[in-house]
Formats: C-alpha cells, sequence, structure tokens
C-alpha cells in the first residue's frame, strides 16, 4: 500500500470517529431532553417528610394501614388507650382519640404499657399489658372494637395467658397460613432476671390454646446492654413473599443502647419449633451518634398506601441521657437484600428529608363517602394558618366522547369549576384546580359531575418546606402562622438551598410552581429556581412579618420524579411552601 491510499485510510478513519463523536453526543443530548419516563405508573405526587412523627411522646408505636388511613396506638401515660388516625404517616395534625379507659382497682388498672392494634379476620383488637399498680403483675389483656371503626367504641375482653400465667408485656397474634399465634415478651419465672420471646398457638384471636414456647432468651451480649434485667421484649411481625420475620429490641429500653434484632422463619417452618427460627448475631439497627438518634427500637411495620413498600416505625431519642423521656416514633422504608432479608440501615437525623411511602396523598373515591351527585373526602390535610387556600389534582375517567366538568369545594370556601376533556376508555386522566377553605376544614366536596366522567381519587399537590432538604445554613423552625407545622428560613450563608427531591408529575408538560414566601426586609428581593436544567428568576417583594403571599413562575417537568431548588438571595426571605399545578 503506498503512502497516499495510506494518507486516504486516515481521513478516512478520522472522518468517521468525528462523526461518531457528534452523533453519540447528539445522542446524548437528546436522551437528555427525552421525558424522565416514569418506571411504574404515577402512584402519587411524592414529597418528603421529616421524622419525628408526632410532636407528643409516643413511645412503643404500633402503627396499622387500611382504608385510607393510617392508625397508631402507643403507650399513653401508662393510663390509657388512645389512637391517632391520619391520611398520611405524618400523624403531627392526626385525629387523636381516647377509646378505652380502665376501671379503677381492678388487675389492670394501672400500667398501660405498649398497645397494639391489629385488625384480624374482619374484626379491629387492642392488645395491651397492664398491672394493679406492681410490675411483677404485668400481664397481657385485649380489647375488641364494637364497629369496624378503629376510633369507635371498645369492649374489654379479659386476659390473653397461657397455662403458666407468668409476666407478659408486648403480645401481638401472628397469622400465618390459616393459623394464629400469641408473640410476647416474658418472664421464665417470678423473678425479674429476664424478659424472653415466646409464642403459643391460638384458636381465635383472644384465646391461648397450647403451652408457651421460648424461641430466644437476651443471651448475646447487645441484648444484655444495661442489664440486669435482660431484654428481649417489644417483638414485631414483618412478612414478606410468605415468608416470617420476628423483630424486636433488646438492651435496656431506659438506655441509649435499646436496638433492634431479628428473628427469621426458614421457608415451610413450623412457628412453634424454635429450630426453625434463625437470630440475627448483631442488631439490624442500633443508636446513631452522628445522626443524633439514640435507643432506637420498639418497632411496628406498615405497607405503603399502594402496597408496594414496606416501612417500619419505632421510637427513639435525641439526646444520649434521655431515658425513657423524649420517646418520638419515627419511620423509614425497610429495604431487602438479595438473600430475601429485610435491612433497616441507620437511623435517619431529624433533618433527613424522606422521600414519602409510595402512593401517599393519594385519596381514592372507594374510601369517601357519598353524597347527593358527588364525593365526599373527609380528614383532608388542608393545612392550617396562613393558607386559605389549597391545589387539587383530580385522577378521572370520561369515556362518553364529551367534554364533562365537576366543581371542588370545601364547605364555606371558595370553589372551584374543572374542566374533564375526554379520554379513551380506560385510560385517566388528570385535572389541576385550587380552592379556598375555611380555616379548620378538613372536608373537600367533588360534585356538578356531569358528561359521563367519574372521578377516581384526588390529591392535594403542595410540598411543606419545611419537611425540604436544606442545605448551607437554611433552617427550618416553627412557624404558627404557616400551612403546616413551619417554614424553612434563610439565613443569609452564601450557598443556600432548599432542595424538593421528590416532586412527582403524571405528564411532562409546563407547570405552575406557586410559592409561599415572606421576605420582611423592606425591599424587593431575589429567588432563583432551578428543574430539570433550567433556572428562572423570581422578585419577590417585602411583605409582613409572618405574611406568606404566592408567587407562581411556570416551568416545564417531566413526567416522574423532579428536583426543585431554591437558592434565596437575602436571610429575610422564607418558604412556607411550594404547590404545583397546571
Amino acid at each position: 500500500m503506498n503512502g497516499k491510499h495510506k494518507r486516504i485510510l486516515l481521513w478516512s478513519g478520522a472522518i468517521w470517529l468525528l462523526v461518531l463523536a457528534i452523533l453519540g453526543t447528539w445522542m446524548v443530548n437528546e436522551n437528555m431532553n427525552k421525558p424522565n419516563r416514569a418506571i411504574a405508573p404515577y402512584a402519587g405526587h411524592g414529597g418528603t417528610f421529616k421524622n419525628t412523627l408526632a410532636s407528643i411522646d409516643t413511645p412503643d408505636p404500633s402503627i396499622a394501614y387500611k382504608d385510607g388511613f393510617y392508625y397508631m396506638t402507643f403507650t399513653h401515660n401508662g393510663t390509657d388507650v388512645m389512637i391517632m388516625k391520619s391520611r398520611t404517616l405524618d400523624f403531627k395534625d392526626a385525629e387523636k382519640k381516647v377509646v378505652w379507659y380502665p376501671p379503677v382497682d381492678t388487675a389492670y388498672s394501672s400500667g398501660l404499657w405498649a398497645p397494639e392494634i391489629q385488625h384480624i379476620r374482619g374484626k379491629w383488637y387492642v392488645y395491651f399489658a397492664a398491672d394493679d399498680g406492681e410490675n411483677e403483675n404485668h400481664r397481657m389483656y385485649a380489647l375488641e372494637a364494637d364497629t369496624e371503626d378503629p376510633m369507635g367504641s371498645y369492649t374489654f375482653k379479659g386476659q390473653i395467658t397461657d397455662e403458666s400465667n407468668r409476666w407478659a408485656i408486648d403480645g401481638l397474634v401472628l397469622e400465618h397460613e390459616e393459623k394464629l399465634y400469641f408473640v410476647w415478651s416474658g418472664w421464665e419465672g417470678d423473678v425479674n432476671i429476664a424478659q424472653n420471646t415466646y409464642i403459643a398457638p391460638m384458636s381465635d384471636p383472644l384465646t391461648i390454646s397450647g403451652p408457651r414456647v421460648l424461641l430466644s432468651a437476651p443471651e448475646l451480649e447487645w441484648e444484655r446492654a444495661g442489664g440486669p434485667p435482660y431484654i428481649n421484649e417489644g417483638q414485631s411481625l414483618l412478612k414478606k413473599d410468605g415468608r416470617v420475620f420476628l423483630v424486636y429490641s433488646g438492651a435496656g429500653s431506659w438506655t441509649p443502647h435499646y436496638s433492634l434484632g431479628m428473628l427469621a422463619l426458614k421457608p415451610g417452618g413450623d412457628p412453634l419449633n424454635p429450630a426453625d427460627w434463625t437470630k440475627s448475631e448483631q442488631p439490624l439497627m442500633a443508636m446513631d451518634d452522628e445522626a443524633g438518634v439514640y435507643g432506637p427500637g420498639h418497632n411496628s411495620f406498615a405497607a405503603s398506601p399502594d402496597g408496594s413498600e414496606d416501612w417500619i416505625v419505632y421510637h427513639a431519642t435525641s439526646g444520649i441521657m434521655d431515658g425513657w423521656n423524649n420517646r418520638k416514633a419515627r419511620a423509614q422504608r425497610v429495604a431487602w437484600g438479595e438473600d430475601g432479608l429485610p435491612m433497616f440501615g441507620k437511623p435517619l437525623s431529624l433533618d433527613t428529608a424522606i422521600p414519602v411511602p409510595s402512593g401517599s396523598g393519594v385519596f381514592l373515591a372507594e374510601h369517601a363517602t357519598p353524597v347527593e351527585g358527588g364525593l365526599r373526602f373527609e380528614g383532608m390535610p388542608l393545612g392550617v394558618g396562613a393558607a386559605k387556600e389549597a391545589p387539587l389534582l383530580l385522577h378521572y375517567r370520561n369515556d362518553s366522547g364529551q367534554e364533562a366538568s365537576a366543581r371542588i369545594e370545601s364547605e364555606g370556601g371558595q370553589p372551584a369549576d374543572v374542566a374533564l376533556p375526554p379520554l379513551d376508555e380506560g385510560e385517566t386522566g388528570y385535572a389541576y384546580a385550587v380552592i379556598g377553605f375555611p380555616e379548620g376544614s378538613r372536608s373537600v366536596t367533588i360534585g356538578g359531575l356531569d358528561g359521563g366522567a367519574t372521578v377516581t381519587a384526588i390529591e392535594i399537590p403542595r410540598y411543606e418546606a419545611e419537611y425540604a432538604q436544606g442545605t448551607g445554613g437554611m433552617l427550618a423552625e416553627e412557624n404558627p402562622f404557616s400551612s403546616g407545622s413551619g417554614v424553612m428560613r434563610s439565613s443569609g450563608e452564601e450557598g443556600e438551598a432548599i432542595s424538593f427531591a421528590s416532586v412527582i408529575v403524571p405528564e411532562s408538560a409546563e407547570y405552575t410552581i406557586r410559592l409561599a414566601v415572606s421576605n420582611p426586609s423592606g425591599e424587593e428581593m431575589k429567588l432563583t429556581v432551578r428543574a430539570g436544567g433550567k433556572k428562572t428568576t423570581v422578585a419577590v417583594p417585602s411583605t409582613e412579618r409572618s405574611a406568606f403571599p404566592v408567587l407562581e413562575i411556570k416551568m416545564p417537568l417531566r413526567e416522574g420524579v423532579n428536583s426543585i431548588t431554591l437558592e434565596p438571595t437575602a436571610a429575610a426571605i422564607s418558604v412556607d411552601y411550594m404547590d404545583i399545578v397546571r
């Protein structure tokens, strides 16, 4: 081959390399500009929350989810049984009710500990420990709901005991392969040396029908911290793919070493055979100095509203010397390893923004109350204080071929009419609106439906700033004039930002971002908003202190998960919330 041919080949190769490079760059840019397709079907507008789940002490939390609501009970001063009801895992503004007070001068009048709420074979039950004022007399008892409403009245059904009738606390029912078992923490004899994990068969949710079986004693080093007595207690149940996991608390509950351990029932195993359970050598969750979390324990589990995720709810304190004080419920998502075992990870700090459980905030029509010409949704988290309006997102179907409409209102507030364009059969459409509501309102009515449309669910696509992730000195603080529990306030440091990292929209489109911002500086300030590689800067006029007028900007968002970041330019700026509408 002569030199001329070599040069031609070299030039040809270089040209092809250049073409490939340009094509590759174009493909990368093209893919970057394509909508971020949701991996799974749309399951709600997302958002984040922060621990703790309640402002009051909520030690020994037990949680259940049914028909669109979370229910939580806990040790309420050891005097009664209180249940809280919430549309979401955030119980700070939940409905609260004491559903049962013990009579005086009985064996169960005092020391009401760790009530456990369960829905078993079509009925609600609450299992709790109580005594007559002397700890050695603690035994397990049960309440049965009189109706299908777990916030209604209960009937005391007596003691739940095996033939030994020993000291017992923290009992609950395991339902496995159509059989029932009672699991609890108890003493071997009549002396407080150690608390063991026991199990016994049941003939029904109120009756133990066989002898107790010892599953676990606190023999590991971490379980014995703070003792004697040595502790296995706070048993809870988690199921996945036919397997059963019994998670318990070890070490002294009065110490920061209180941690979570686990017994795993082998596939096809017999719950009454101790050899069929495998005990983890190390705790699955323990205190974390860096995160400022101490004594994580006495947990419960609940599924996400759409059933696709498992969540652990546990109590912990924020001080290494807190002991039994300041124990509040917290939550985080359970991960699953390739070996089929659950992983809880380290407990999260109080300033960590946690993506909400999948399906949160989607309030299904099947859980609403039918009213003339429409539906009423009760217990809605509309917010309080300065906000007198809220965004609404309707999920609807309309295969009539005609445009339909609906009216959305909260009684006493400013209603909104929305158009519901026709859709293909089986297709779900999404319509946004903003409605007014009076302070204290907790209900939304969808009425005026015409043209053959049906509403399948509603959402309130509001993102509270205090639950977003602050960086560079941004501080979350309480504010009685805010829409939720507080605001995110700038401290004036360089590089400050508020990141809303779990903003989910059902379709790629241009959306209106509504920002409630306070600026009592006396002069106009700036706020930069970034989303999907684009940014815009909005002027923030001067406001009265603790006044949060709404600013509106339009930005394109991609289907699925988006991240929206706000960057204030002055220490005076506070952000209350962000709404997404179209």
